[in-house]
């Protein structure tokens, strides 16, 4: 792939907005064919993510928005924890 590009010709951005709403799931497939800045930028950019989802307001009794803040996090978390396995694995210092 190209430097700056993300799948199927999405930002890393765009990528790690994706995963955060369930539109995608990352899994060590899709990041076998990023190279090394890549997987950098997509780090950066799903811990830019995680920051955003855990600094949305929720009212405490609205359980429904709640659930949803939970979710994104919950899908970001794992993102994160895959990628950075994978950086590992690939010797990548992040």
């Amino acid at each position: 792939m190209a430097l700056g590009s993300g799948v199927g010709g999405k930002s890393m951005k765009q990528v790690a907005t994706d995963v955060a709403d369930g539109y995608m799931s990352m899994n060590p497939l899709i990041l076998k064919k990023f190279d090394k800045e890549m997987i950098k930028d997509l780090y950066e950019h799903l811990n830019k993510a995680m920051n955003g989802a855990r600094n949305i307001p929720v009212p405490t009794n609205d359980v429904a928005a709640m659930r949803t803040k939970n979710m994104k996090l919950q899908r970001l978390h794992n993102a994160l924890i895959i990628v950075r396995n994978n950086a590992r694995e690939k010797r990548i210092a992040l």
